[in-house]
């Protein structure tokens, strides 16, 4: 069977991701920081899905670990999804760089960390696919978010770049760009109910995406053209806007 590797499995998007390949029979291999919280899905889809499911420990922001971590893995993934994100506290980011740094490491470095190396590995073989989830806080600078944003928005650079180096390899790398999601990273958050997306639908998007060979989805889809809006208005008007 082919095999998905899930950095960030933790997450609400990433257990999403994980059933919806599962269920597509994909073998399943979970990375995340606290690798003992993903037993019960690690079970889950081996009894519900009947596909070999496993459980490693990935820390994106321990970056000298990474090499380590993807040379131990006793398969290499046919595909491989980054979903790890930190929302962080932007009030709190503005004045103590500790936790700037942190939603700068956790969204960017990490991301691009572990996915130098497999990408390194896909052009050695000549095959692969490599799923990045950004966000399209990254296409424009808000002033509730802009660190947030700032990250993703070098993340979703890195994803189009290796896009244009790895097609000449045979690699497909596809950008998602989820607008609002209900997840435990978004539960403080009034997030308006149409505008906002389950983790299945995330998931669905992305498996179908990544079949199809598509650069970049939005989820939910009309999210494309919101942020063609948003990115329309005049920097004279925007800046003056609280958003």
């Amino acid at each position: 069977m082919p095999t998905v590797l899930i950095l960030g499995a933790g997450s609400d998007m990433a257990i999403a991701i994980a059933r919806q390949f599962a269920g597509e029979k994909y073998d399943i291999q979970l990375a995340a920081r606290n690798a003992g919280s993903l037993n019960a899905l690690q079970q889950d889809l081996q009894i519900r899905c009947h596909v070999k499911a496993s459980v490693f420990s990935f820390d994106a922001t321990d970056f000298n670990s990474h090499a380590a971590f993807y040379a131990g893995l006793p398969v290499k993934p046919d595909i491989t999804v980054c979903v790890f994100g930190y929302l962080g506290d932007q009030e709190k980011a503005q004045s103590d760089w500790t936790e700037a740094a942190r939603i700068i490491n956790t969204n960017y470095t990490g991301a691009v960390s572990i996915l130098n190396i497999v990408a390194d590995d896909y052009a050695a073989r000549g095959t692969g696919t490599i799923i990045g989830i950004s966000s399209v806080a990254g296409e424009r600078g808000r002033q509730s978010n802009y660190i947030y944003g700032s990250a993703k928005a070098g993340f979703t650079a890195y994803l189009s770049g290796l896009r244009n180096r790895l097609f000449h390899k045979g690699v497909h790398v596809l950008s998602v760009q989820p607008g609002f999601v209900y997840t435990r990273m978004t539960e403080n958050l009034t997030l308006p109910p149409l505008l906002t997306a389950q983790p299945q639908q995330v998931a669905t998007a992305v498996y179908k995406a990544a079949k199809a060979k598509k650069n970049t989805v939005y989820t939910k889809w009309f999210w494309r053209y919101i942020m063609l809006i948003i990115k329309s208005i005049p920097e004279s008007i925007f800046k003056k806007l609280k958003l």
